[in-house]
């Protein structure tokens, strides 16, 4: 039996109400627009971004919080009570993340973005409470189960990376106006790696062993494959925090080397279900989850580069463009366009007949082809631009970029649209 048909038996009856996960993927799309607006605006300061307030720090948490933290929030509370076979204990909690984590975010950055101290704390504050609420409702869903042992081991990995960057980024922010870390530099860089390897990381690695295989029709990886891949995944990512805490070049380069292991295992893992998988054609979605596959070691590759002087000037921002555009958001968009039109067709009906709608005639398959292009474009764009400081190969990446983001925006509208008013549904 495929993970497919595993996964979906009885999941109508997990199913949050529509409006739950999707208010998450609307955020998302609009913090996508919002963030390369950001970057076209900014691009000198952001392709030479060294820290601190401004434009370019609103820019990264428009990505982080804004399209990935959301997107991963809408994703996984809809998909992970699905997958343990344990309904969410109550709806009103998740809106409640909702209604603390997006206008928290949404002061956090303008706050950043104008240098307002106060606005920046409130912000916050608000965004670390909200996202507090969203571990918990998932700790307590993981506890319930105990069916996903690979899975769930690396969903408690990332809430507690969640807990950790939570707390730096509080010191971050109190730092900003008292000053009192010895080494704010590393402690950011610790935030920077619970972030990006921690807590997205291993949702998203933990997540590939479900969707991967439900996308393809494909029966589950075996335990026995998977538990190496995560024991060096969990091992690079602790090496990755002790040594950007210690300031340690050592133990951060056997950081990456130890990742760079873990993805060739991870990858093995996800090439295998495609080989076993019954659906061969998997559209441009999958180009996306590919492209994702072959970036996240380079930004291993990059980021050993950065650590000895090697990547050019503008070094770490390359790293922290790979990690979060490269990696997360190229594998995040590319799952979200079978996500979307996927729990949209497990909520909408026809309004003759009473049946499931499929996916594809939620979609745009344009929009898709769009936005896949203009974002692989920009991405390499913004690479090219930050390697060599060239501010206008950063606007034109970046316009190219804005193009696909409001493709991919148009996109979820349709989608939703068409699931929250039925007529057009139907038609």
């Amino acid at each position: 039996m495929t993970l497919a048909a595993t996964f979906l038996g009885g999941a109508k009856s997990r199913l949050l109400p529509a409006s739950v996960p999707f208010r998450f993927f609307g955020v998302a799309a609009l913090s996508h627009v919002i963030m390369w607006i950001v970057v076209l605006v900014n691009a000198a300061d952001i392709m030479r971004f060294r820290g601190g307030l401004g434009p370019a720090l609103a820019a990264v948490h428009l990505l982080t919080l804004g399209v990935l933290a959301t997107s991963a929030i809408g994703a996984s509370v809809q998909l992970l009570p699905v997958a343990t076979r344990r309904a969410m204990s109550a709806v009103w909690p998740i809106k409640l993340v909702f209604w603390l984590t997006v206008p928290g975010l949404t002061v956090l950055v303008a706050g950043m973005y104008a240098m307002h101290i106060a606005a920046f704390v409130v912000g916050a504050v608000a965004t670390t409470l909200g996202l507090l609420v969203f571990a918990i409702l998932l700790a307590d869903n993981l506890r319930r189960s105990a069916s996903l042992a690979v899975v769930g081991t690396y969903a408690w990995i990332a809430l507690l990376a969640l807990v950790a960057l939570l707390a730096l980024g509080l010191l971050l922010v109190v730092d900003y106006e008292v000053g009192w870390l010895r080494n704010h530099e590393f402690v950011a860089l610790a935030h920077l790696i619970l972030g990006g390897y921690g807590f997205m990381g291993m949702l998203v690695l933990g997540f590939s062993h479900i969707l991967i295989p439900m996308f393809t029709l494909a029966p589950a990886p075996a335990r026995a494959a998977s538990a190496p891949a995560m024991a060096c995944a969990v091992g690079a990512f602790a090496c990755g925090v002790v040594g950007a805490f210690a300031g340690s070049r050592g133990i951060l380069t056997m950081a990456a080397a130890i990742g760079l292991v873990a993805c060739a295992l991870h990858r093995r893992i996800m090439v295998q279900a495609l080989k076993r998988g019954l659906r061969k054609r998997l559209g441009i979605s999958f180009v996306l989850v590919r492209a994702a596959w072959v970036m996240l070691p380079a930004t291993l590759l990059v980021g050993l580069a950065a650590l000895y002087d090697a990547a050019g000037p503008n070094g770490p921002t390359l790293f922290g463009l790979l990690l979060f555009g490269g990696w997360l958001l190229t594998y995040l968009l590319g799952i979200l366009q079978r996500i979307v039109p996927f729990l949209a067709s497990m909520n909408a009906t026809r309004t003759t007949a009473g049946e499931p709608l499929p996916p594809s005639e939620l979609a745009d398959p344009r929009a898709l082809d769009l936005h896949a292009g203009c974002h692989c474009l920009a991405i390499i764009g913004l690479a090219v631009a930050i390697g060599f400081d060239n501010e206008i190969v950063m606007r034109i990446a970046s316009a190219v970029g804005l193009v696909g983001a409001t493709a991919y925006a148009w996109f979820v509208f349709l989608v939703m649209r068409r699931l929250f008013v039925p007529s057009l549904a139907g038609g």
